[in-house]
């Protein structure tokens, strides 16, 4: 059977071959030391939004040209389905339970600037390497990997303390309350519970009162103090955060200083561009790295003014044509400076697109091509596949697709291998150097298994059956849509990873990605003659990499979720906090 299948297989190889054959002579990788990295990551972009994926409605001529010049992964998995945790991989080469920066509960990523949890100081990030080997590294746009443990300045979880020595932009994610204008968006449903209870013990104080008063409810006047005390330092307890959302998490950061709080949305994109740029001119001269993490496509869709009804998707795709052309910019100013040839150049997303995010029914998320499911969806590929592309004039290949499974994971190792450093013997790294995989050098990529999570929860598992092309994904847990059969979680807004929102499947769901990258037809021992087999292998795999997972501090527990007023950043004294030093106040 594996026989017949490489034999089938064979015709989806020979065009890569015979392209790489036409290639012009690539430069040596020796010749070459430390190139320039620039890394660009959009935030929720679905990989059907973008044109060279398959995308012909929503312009990305910019992205595009970087697949026509490069390499473009079609098979590019995220770790993770939602941001902090797949962040926290991309940054370390690491399953992101390894370093306590997946969910244990139903807050799956860092919720405040003034939580305690983040990523921790003893993970040594891609940049802290290059750092030691003489870049200078800079991050632009969103972190969202925590900022303080302890006290409202240690910074344990800022960039700075990561390996950046230039940092600008938010410290936490864009959501829909840094909007003054858009509905709040965080916690949202857990907001409405506590507004409802407040007005419900409100109501029956009230009430309490009035019959007193009228001497129908013989009850004392200390007892009613008691409940409208309890009632107003209930309202303070949480309006002191949810109420001022705003305030707390929406701030732009330049290293550890404060520049806007709340940020001011309407000059975001420029600011975040400029800086780009800026920092590309100032270190010309030496090996850079520079991680752009845009906040496009996150809502609440900042979009300036004249891309606004450009595109024909409505807002969202009005804000993925305007991150195309800023991508576009940044290629023009690696030009400008002569610097294209010495620099590679990464753009991919975080994870799938938002298929729930909606408004008035306005569709404010992206859209995952054929593939099934969406952000929050740890095992669904709709949730965790992702575009890939690289370019390198001269060292990579231009023009060239490759299909074979890759992760976000495997930057880390990449770019360590490329600056010269070398990677971490003290801890396990999940990721693989893909320059052998994207000169054309090897066939196949490492990945043997690539485990798929929704918070600690393990949800599926791929194999890549290298002999056969086969790709087996087998599901242990998916999701439960609801609507039933509506393709998402609609009445929640985000999928559940563990609970009554989850089925679990034993046997497991099995596809063949090769075959139905829909994942719409579960193979069986009825169907498929190695059912049994790919299950027990799969199986060893998991007890294999349990084996290799070590008790750490869970980083996103509630206490270190939850905003803690000594721990929140402010531009004055809190709880004071406002400034725009963009503008001089």
């Amino acid at each position: 059977a594996s026989f017949l299948l490489l034999c089938f297989r064979l015709p989806r190889v020979t065009p890569l071959i015979f392209s790489l054959l036409l290639q012009p002579p690539l430069t040596q990788l020796s010749i070459i030391t430390q190139p320039n990295i620039v890394l660009l990551m959009a935030d929720d972009l679905g990989i059907g939004d973008v044109g060279c994926y398959g995308n012909d409605t929503i312009r990305t001529p910019n992205i595009d040209r970087l697949a026509k010049e490069g390499v473009k992964l079609t098979q590019h998995i995220a770790a993770a389905p939602l941001c902090t945790p797949s962040r926290a991989a991309f940054l370390t080469g690491r399953y992101p339970l390894r370093s306590g920066m997946d969910a244990v509960n139903n807050y799956p990523v860092i919720f405040w600037n003034a939580g305690s949890g983040g990523l921790p100081p003893n993970e040594t990030t891609f940049a802290k390497i290059l750092q030691q080997q003489g870049y200078s590294t800079g991050l632009i746009g969103k972190w969202h990997q925590g900022v303080n443990c302890e006290s409202r300045n240690d910074h344990c979880h800022h960039p700075l303390k990561h390996g950046f020595d230039y940092f600008y932009g938010m410290p936490f994610t864009l959501i829909s309350d840094c909007q003054p204008t858009e509905t709040p968006e965080m916690d949202r449903a857990f907001r409405r519970k506590l507004w409802l209870s407040t007005q419900v013990i409100g109501l029956f104080v009230l009430t309490a009162v009035l019959g007193r008063l009228t001497g129908l409810i013989p009850v004392r006047w200390k007892t009613l103090t008691y409940f409208a005390v309890f009632n107003l330092l209930f309202f303070i307890s949480w309006f002191s955060s949810y109420g001022f959302v705003r305030y707390w998490n929406c701030i732009m950061m330049r290293n550890h200083e404060i520049t806007e709080q709340p940020m001011v949305t309407d000059r975001t994109t420029s600011l975040i561009l400029r800086e780009s740029i800026s920092f590309i001119e100032r270190n010309k001269h030496k090996p850079f790295l520079l991680f752009l993490s845009f906040l496009h496509s996150h809502t609440p869709l900042l979009t300036t003014e004249k891309f606004l009804g450009r595109s024909r998707h409505g807002l969202y795709g009005d804000n993925v044509e305007e991150m195309d052309w800023m991508v576009g910019q940044v290629l023009d100013a690696i030009d400008k400076e002569g610097l294209k040839d010495t620099t590679l150049v990464y753009f991919a997303s975080d994870h799938g697109g938002w298929l729930e995010r909606q408004e008035d029914k306005r569709q404010l998320g992206g859209w995952n091509g054929v593939y099934r499911g969406g952000k929050g969806m740890g095992g669904w590929e709709g949730g965790i596949r992702v575009p890939g592309i690289f370019r390198w004039p001269g060292v990579l290949p231009a023009g060239i697709i490759i299909d074979e499974p890759t992760s976000l994971m495997d930057i880390y190792p990449t770019v360590v291998h490329l600056a010269g450093g070398a990677l971490p013997q003290d801890r396990i790294i999940d990721g693989r150097d893909l320059m052998p995989l994207l000169q054309g050098t090897v066939a196949h990529s490492e990945h043997e298994f690539l485990f798929h999570y929704c918070g600690i929860h393990l949800h599926a598992v791929r194999w890549h059956q290298k002999d056969s092309g086969a790709i087996w994904k087998a599901h242990y847990v998916t999701p439960i849509f609801s609507p039933p059969g509506a393709g998402a979680c609609y009445d929640r807004g985000v999928c559940p990873c563990f609970g009554e929102g989850v089925t679990h499947h034993d046997p497991p769901l099995l596809f063949d990605l090769s075959q139905d990258p829909s994942e719409a037809k579960p193979l069986s021992a009825d169907t498929e003659p190695l059912f049994d087999t790919v299950i027990r292998k799969i199986g060893r795999a998991i007890e294999e990499h349990r084996r290799t997972l070590t008790p750490v501090p869970e980083q996103l527990s509630v206490y270190n979720v939850v905003w803690k007023p000594w721990l929140q950043p402010c531009c004055g004294t809190f709880p004071f906090c406002w400034c725009d030093k963009e503008s001089g106040n």
